[in-house]
């Protein structure tokens, strides 16, 4: 049953890679690659430069968004036999986030201005 759900999958795709590659046409020129502005033409490029702080703060949240997610769970799972258990790794999830924000803190990743 696991091997034919296995095969089933592989095979599927494998199919779609390679529809994706041979469906589109792809013939680039100037006129597909441009910037399109409402008919007119564009005023500068389209590539705009981006903040590398902006890249830093996002990377941020999510890092420290994923760590709060791991102690969603915690209130249900206190009820569990080993409750002291739970209680450790909360704590533990706790004091590695704390500590990440204190070092991204002393290394001046939340500093905006210089």
């Amino acid at each position: 049953m696991i091997i034919s759900i296995l095969f089933l999958t592989t095979t599927l795709t494998i199919v779609l890679a390679l529809i994706s590659f041979w469906l589109p046409m792809i013939s680039p020129n100037s006129e597909k690659l441009s910037p399109y502005e409402c008919g007119f033409d564009p005023l500068g490029s389209a590539r705009l430069p981006f903040s590398m702080r902006f890249f830093l703060v996002a990377i941020l949240f999510l890092l420290f968004d994923l760590e709060i997610a791991l102690l969603l769970p915690t209130p249900w799972a206190i009820h569990l036999p080993s409750s002291t258990m739970t209680i450790v790794w909360a704590s533990s999830i706790l004091i590695l986030l704390t500590l990440g924000l204190i070092y991204e803190w002393l290394q001046g990743g939340l500093e905006w201005a210089e």
